[in-house]
C-alpha cells in the first residue's frame, strides 16, 4: 500500500478497524467531542500530507451528526494537504431522497452529494445505493460496490431446490435477479405502492411461488413494513417459510421484534454496512462482514487498478 491512511468517524469504528486489518495497516486515530454550545469538534491525529486518505463513515442514525462529522473530517484532511481524499460511505442513507415527488421538497441525495464534494472528497466509495441515479448526483468519481457475492455465498452448500427469491418491488428486481442467478433459483417480484414512510401496499406478486421457501430480498430493511406486507401477500399463495435478506440492516425501533413475530420467518441475513443491532427477539440474525470487499476496493484504488473487476 502506497502512503495509505485510514480514519474512522464515530458511526462504525469496528468496520473501519476490520477494513484496516484486511489491509494490514493501522487505523489512524482521531479525536471527537462537542463544545458546550453543541457544536462538534474533530481532530485527525495522524499525518495526512501527501497521503492517500480514506475516511470511513456510514450515514446511519444519528444521521445528521454522522454526516456533519464526515464533512468536518474531509475538510480537516484536505486542510492537512492530503494527496487524495476518499469518502468511504458504506451506507448512504439519503439515497432514498432521490427525486422530487411532492411540491417544494429538497432532493436531499443530491444536496448531500454536493456537500461531500464541497468538503473536499476526491472520490466516494459506497455500497448498494437505493437507486442507480444517485450515482450521478456526485460530481466526483464514485465506486459503487454491491454485496451480492457475499450474500449469495451464505447460501452456497445449502439445499435451495425449493426456494425462490422475491423482491418487494420493481425497483430492486435487477439485484434480485442477479442474486437469484448466483444461487440458482427462480425470481418473483411484488408490485409495491408506498403510502407513507412506514406503510406500503403490495397489490400482487408476479412469478411462481406456491409451495416454495421465499427468500425476500431488498436493499434495506428499516421498519420492516415492506417485508411484513410482502409476507402477508405471499401466505395466501402457498408460502409459509421465509428468509429475509438485505444489504443494509437498519432495523429502526422494534423492527426486529415485529419481524420475529411474523409466522414462518426462519432467518434474517444482512451485512455490517452499519453497526449490527443487538437483539433478543428470538430470531436468527446473520451478519456478514463486507470489510474484506471494501479493503480490496481500497487496495485497487490505491494501486490504480479496476474496481469493476470485483464483480466479474
Amino acid at each position: 500500500m502506497d502512503k495509505v491512511t485510514v480514519f474512522s468517524g464515530q458511526a462504525h469504528p469496528a468496520l473501519a478497524q476490520a477494513i484496516c486489518d484486511s489491509l494490514g495497516i493501522p487505523l489512524s486515530p482521531a479525536t471527537f467531542r462537542k463544545f458546550g454550545n453543541d457544536c462538534q469538534y474533530v481532530q485527525l491525529l495522524a499525518n495526512c500530507r501527501e497521503q492517500d486518505v480514506y475516511i470511513v463513515q456510514p450515514l446511519c442514525p444519528p444521521v445528521q451528526e454522522h454526516l456533519v462529522e464526515l464533512l468536518m473530517m474531509l475538510d480537516a484532511a484536505r486542510g492537512a494537504s492530503a494527496r487524495r481524499l476518499t469518502a468511504v460511505i458504506p451506507f448512504y442513507s439519503y439515497a432514498r431522497s432521490d427525486k422530487k415527488d411532492a411540491p417544494r421538497i429538497s432532493i436531499a441525495a443530491r444536496l448531500v452529494a454536493d456537500l461531500i464534494d464541497t468538503a473536499g472528497a476526491d472520490r466516494v466509495l459506497t455500497m448498494t445505493l437505493h437507486s442507480e441515479q444517485v450515482h450521478g448526483f456526485f460530481s466526483v468519481p464514485v465506486d459503487h460496490l454491491n454485496a451480492l457475492d457475499v450474500l449469495s455465498a451464505h447460501y452456497m452448500g445449502r439445499d435451495r431446490a425449493d426456494s425462490v427469491v422475491v423482491s418487494p418491488d420493481l425497483g430492486n428486481v435487477k439485484d434480485a435477479e442477479r442474486f437469484a442467478r448466483r444461487i440458482g433459483v427462480p425470481v418473483a417480484f411484488g408490485t409495491k405502492r408506498r403510502l407513507s414512510d412506514d406503510r406500503v401496499a403490495i397489490d400482487n406478486v408476479v412469478g411462481e411461488v406456491a409451495g416454495r421457501r421465499a427468500i425476500l430480498m431488498d436493499d434495506e430493511i428499516a421498519n420492516g413494513g415492506s417485508m411484513r406486507e410482502l409476507m402477508a401477500v405471499l401466505r395466501p399463495r402457498g408460502v409459509s417459510r421465509f428468509t429475509l435478506v438485505c444489504t443494509h440492516g437498519v432495523f429502526v425501533g422494534d423492527a426486529l421484534a415485529r419481524l420475529a413475530a411474523e409466522p414462518g420467518v426462519e432467518e434474517i441475513v444482512t451485512t455490517d454496512t452499519i453497526p449490527p443491532r443487538a437483539t433478543d427477539a428470538g430470531i436468527d440474525l446473520q451478519v456478514i462482514s463486507i470489510a474484506p470487499l471494501f479493503a480490496e476496493a481500497i487496495r485497487r484504488i490505491n494501486h490504480g487498478e479496476s474496481v469493476s473487476e470485483l464483480f466479474h
